[in-house]
């Protein structure tokens, strides 16, 4: 089934490069919608495997807005989100 979900730290088009290479051996094909905030990913999805989602995110620096993050983990995701950044430029 095809879900969409509210994403943080994603800026640009970078961003999204790097969410579609890096997720795509796991999860397939992923639309990502830069002209709407929070930013918002779309992919087929089977219910089971929304956590490890949830984790590919985490570690890209990117997590679900419906995430509860405290000061030092937002921070943290922020900087992952920013060398995601970066490579998904140098990739693109």
């Amino acid at each position: 089934m095809k879900e969409s979900f509210e994403v943080f730290n994603v800026k640009c088009s970078g961003c999204a490069s790097t969410l579609k290479t890096k997720l795509a051996k796991e999860f397939g094909k992923i639309e990502v919608n830069l002209e709407v905030i929070p930013r918002k990913i779309t992919l087929e999805m089977k219910d089971k495997d929304k956590d490890k989602l949830a984790k590919a995110l985490r570690e890209l620096g990117y997590p679900l807005a419906e995430e509860e993050m405290s000061f030092m983990n937002s921070t943290s995701a922020k900087a992952k989100s920013f060398v995601s950044c970066a490579i998904g430029r140098m990739n693109s």
